[in-house]
């Protein structure tokens, strides 16, 4: 009869600690007054690659059902505007309010605080390491 493993599984491990990362950055989110969807969509509007609502939700990943969902309630919200372009109707832009940079700075304070506490028990070499192993898992997947 085959040994039993001496650590659990990578892939429950795995599991496991991004499940209370994603919560506890959630919570911090929340307390700052957004979430993660808000984070992401901000993000992408204020670098400004992404300025049409189609190019956001193909970089998140989201139809653009959803995507229009999300920035219906940010616009409604206040943090965000949207406009069509004169020669282009089809095309719909996505721009930060004040309200909406407020809000992003408040959360992207977060995000760092966040990264900083998940970094903690790390040095430089184990943080390089830890992204060199994911990435050996992402390709493991992909392959």
């Amino acid at each position: 009869m085959p040994q039993p493993p001496a650590r659990p599984p990578i892939g429950l491990q795995l599991t496991r600690t991004a499940h209370a990362a994603t919560q506890a950055f959630e919570r911090a989110l929340a307390q700052a007054g957004g979430s993660v969807s808000a984070w992401q969509v901000l993000l992408l509007v204020r670098t400004g690659q992404f300025g049409t609502q189609s190019k956001l939700a193909e970089t998140l990943g989201l139809t653009r059902a959803t995507m229009t969902h999300h920035l219906n309630g940010l616009e409604r919200q206040g943090l965000v505007r949207r406009w069509r372009e004169e020669h282009n109707r089809r095309v719909q832009r996505v721009a930060l309010t004040d309200e909406g940079e407020a809000l992003f700075e408040r959360l992207r304070e977060v995000a760092v605080a966040h990264d900083a506490r998940l970094r903690s028990h790390l040095s430089d070499e184990e943080v390089d390491q830890l992204s060199d192993l994911l990435a050996k898992l992402q390709a493991g997947l992909d392959a």
